[in-house]
């Protein structure tokens, strides 16, 4: 509290100067792999944003690293433009049927939109890296762009580039199908899902058993 008080900066501070002293922080990437068969009948949603799926069930899978290496040379440019969106993804991610998820696809972009207009994908920040993007977005405030010069504005069309109508048609890009069966109505989650009230009690419990005496008595005091 003493140091926030002071310099209310100071995590911003600690990250900036020790990127420029080569201190490169890094953190390790891993996800967890869920066959489809068994989210529908595991014994807890899947898609509840309160649960974790156990690492004995499914275990932590290394993918990679994270590595800041260089500050920003435009703080604006690089950081308060930069917009993050669940719904960039690249050929062979696709979405799933979280709810939450769902949502934020919408209103991340929307947030974008209003904050720094139809055209942000355009910011050097939002572009693509190194590809070009053949989609419908035209005009618009702030449009700096060639703005697809006289192509058609419709889909399909064959006045796009060879390389562009082939990418278009890459089978890596195509979106997985997911199977859908039950029935639509409004149901409470204690209802619908085979809840019981101890559910809700397992993993906090589980994860403050495994913290060591002084953690616990921290999570005591801070509750």
């Amino acid at each position: 509290m003493a140091l926030n008080g002071t310099n209310p900066d100071s995590n911003v501070e600690d990250l900036f100067l020790a990127i420029e002293r080569g201190e490169f922080p890094s953190w390790t990437v891993y996800l967890q792999i869920m066959k489809e068969e068994d989210a529908a009948h595991y014994r807890w949603n899947v898609f509840d944003v309160t649960k974790v799926w156990p690492h004995g069930d499914y275990p932590l899978q290394k993918i990679g690293k994270m590595v800041l290496n260089r500050n920003p040379k435009n703080y604006f440019a690089e950081v308060e433009q930069a917009a993050f969106s669940p719904a960039h993804m690249v050929p062979g991610i696709d979405v799933t049927n979280d709810k939450m998820l769902q949502g934020r696809l919408f209103s991340y972009s929307d947030t974008h939109r209003h904050r720094l207009g139809v055209n942000y994908l355009q910011l050097p920040i939002n572009q693509p890296y190194r590809t070009f993007v053949a989609h419908h977005q035209r005009d618009g405030p702030m449009n700096f762009s060639e703005n697809f010069n006289n192509l058609p504005n419709y889909d399909p069309q064959s006045q796009l580039p060879q390389d562009l109508q082939e990418q278009r048609d890459d089978p890596q890009a195509k979106m997985s199908r997911v199977r859908l069966e039950g029935s639509t109505g409004r149901f409470s989650p204690r209802e619908s899902t085979g809840y019981k009230p101890e559910d809700d009690f397992v993993q906090p419990g589980n994860l403050y058993r495994l913290m060591k005496g002084p953690e616990q008595d921290d999570l005591i005091k801070n509750i």
